[in-house]
């Protein structure tokens, strides 16, 4: 099921063995997977799009934190 959200501070997500990279802030889709994987999609100030992947344990944590705001939460 697909949530929309706002993202409004650091939210990082790992790019395969790479670094940390940020979320940008704004309007990002949620796709929440049964095996308990997040997934973020979102389109930059470019128009780029971007999707990352995330822990659920990462993503209860950023809810918790505010730093991703679910619409109707």
């Amino acid at each position: 099921m697909t949530q929309h959200a706002m993202i409004r501070g650091e939210v990082c997500f790992r790019a395969g063995d790479g670094v940390l990279m940020p979320v940008p802030d704004g309007r990002v889709d949620i796709d929440l997977a049964d095996d308990e994987s997040v997934t973020l999609h979102w389109n930059d100030g470019e128009g780029n799009a971007g999707s990352a992947a995330i822990t659920r344990d990462e993503y209860d944590r950023y809810v918790g934190e505010g730093k991703i705001r679910v619409d109707g939460a």
